[in-house]
């Protein structure tokens, strides 16, 4: 074989290696489980949420929007409330209909993947159990702290109802059991007869006043990324620095969805210190879906429980 023969094929023998090397590294690169094939800023910690009712078939499941881990807990793993079931777990009642016009009760169950009611909760900001009701039309809010009975019956006491259709929350973390630690919102309706008047949802807008107490909102969000919120509370025009903690901390704040009343929870990051919170509240807040949300803020000072309400758009 002549010096010029040998030299060509020794050329081609390398280019042929090259080759396989390179398909191999593209072939392991395709197959990666690391393969970054969405778009940067958007992944905020992923767990998907099986929530699903027949009950709420019109409903996307929302509950793969990512969230905010707040003490170890990650609230955005919660789901959107908007089913009686999650993970094995199902919110129970007998009510279907509460009476309009006065104070009532309304009892409701847990149970577990293995159909037994659950009796066993860790504290979540320092309670067992987490109750909301609000009227379609997101007025009405309530949140309470329901009892539970030996055999997991919990009564939620609750202040009259207006006539409509109402939907409630519950809200806990299973301290046994498959779902040990996770954070769960399960959610059924009920409806209270009589001539139901709508409450067209207040304009939106980034101030409220409660109780003579003025709270202003700074944020910019964007549906299903976390974005920070400062929340501000004053009086008279003056900061106020008096802020009690309130379930282990100096604010709480829920959110619901116009339209199909989807839920949120957000917990603020400001260090407590005694009876000397605020005037500024640092929040890292995820609203999954744009639109309107109506949010609820419960502050405390002087002893007395104070909610601000107010309308926030979510581009």
């Amino acid at each position: 074989m002549s010096f010029t023969s040998r030299l060509t094929r020794r050329r081609s023998l390398a280019a042929a290696g090259t080759a396989v090397v390179l398909a191999v590294a593209l072939a392991a690169c395709g197959s990666s489980k690391d393969s970054d094939s969405s778009m940067p800023g958007m992944d905020h910690g992923s767990k998907p949420s099986a929530s699903s009712s027949s009950a709420h078939a019109g409903h996307g499941d929302h509950g793969s929007m990512p969230g905010m881990d707040h003490g170890g807990m990650d609230h955005g793993a919660m789901g959107d409330g908007l089913a009686d079931s999650k993970d094995g777990y199902k919110l129970t009642s007998t009510a279907t209909e509460l009476a309009a016009g006065k104070d009532t009760e309304y009892k409701f169950r847990i149970t577990g993947p293995d159909g037994k009611a659950v009796t066993a909760f860790a504290d979540d900001q320092t309670k067992k159990m987490h109750f909301y009701a609000i009227r379609s039309d997101l007025t009405g809010f309530q949140h309470l702290h329901p009892t539970m009975a030996d055999d997991g019956t919990w009564t939620a006491g609750l202040s009259a109802l207006e006539p409509g259709t109402w939907r409630t929350y519950a809200s806990f973390i299973p301290d046994s059991g498959a779902g040990k630690g996770k954070d769960l919102v399960l959610s059924r309706t009920v409806t209270v007869p009589g001539d139901a008047q709508k409450t067209p949802l207040p304009a939106a807008t980034t101030s409220a006043e409660a109780d003579g107490y003025k709270v202003d909102v700074k944020t910019d969000l964007v549906a299903g990324m976390t974005r920070p919120m400062t929340v501000s509370v004053s009086k008279d025009g003056k900061p106020v620095n008096d802020l009690q903690p309130y379930l282990g901390t100096y604010a709480h704040l829920t959110a619901f969805h116009e339209g199909d009343q989807a839920f949120a929870h957000l917990h603020p990051e400001t260090k407590v210190e005694g009876d000397k919170g605020g005037p500024d509240l640092a929040f890292q807040a995820m609203l999954p879906k744009s639109g309107h949300w109506r949010l609820f803020l419960q502050f405390q000072t002087g002893g007395k429980l104070h909610t601000a309400a107010l309308t926030l758009s979510v581009g």
